[in-house]
């Protein structure tokens, strides 16, 4: 899984999608607001992007922290069954 952030500073939902990426081990590319990318160019690669972080996992964008953590508590899930059967 290939998984990049696009965050801004001082947001609190993106330290909180590093914090769950890092505790799941899930290693990541963060690409920051004014250094690596500017807001135009985010709205014209993402239309429907309106918070930060955006979440792009396999090139595909999930939303934000909220949608990574539902995916991510889903594949725990699934994984947990797998291992219990």
């Amino acid at each position: 899984m290939k998984v990049t952030l696009y965050t801004k500073q001082n947001c609190s939902y993106c330290s909180q999608a590093k914090v769950l990426l890092a505790s799941k081990n899930i290693s990541y590319t963060e690409l920051k607001l004014d250094s690596d990318f500017t807001r135009e160019t985010l709205l014209e690669m993402f239309p429907s992007a309106a918070t930060f972080p955006v979440v792009v996992v396999d090139g595909f964008n999930i939303g934000g922290f909220t949608q990574l953590q539902t995916m991510i508590n889903e594949q725990t899930t699934s994984t947990a069954k797998l291992l219990n059967e």
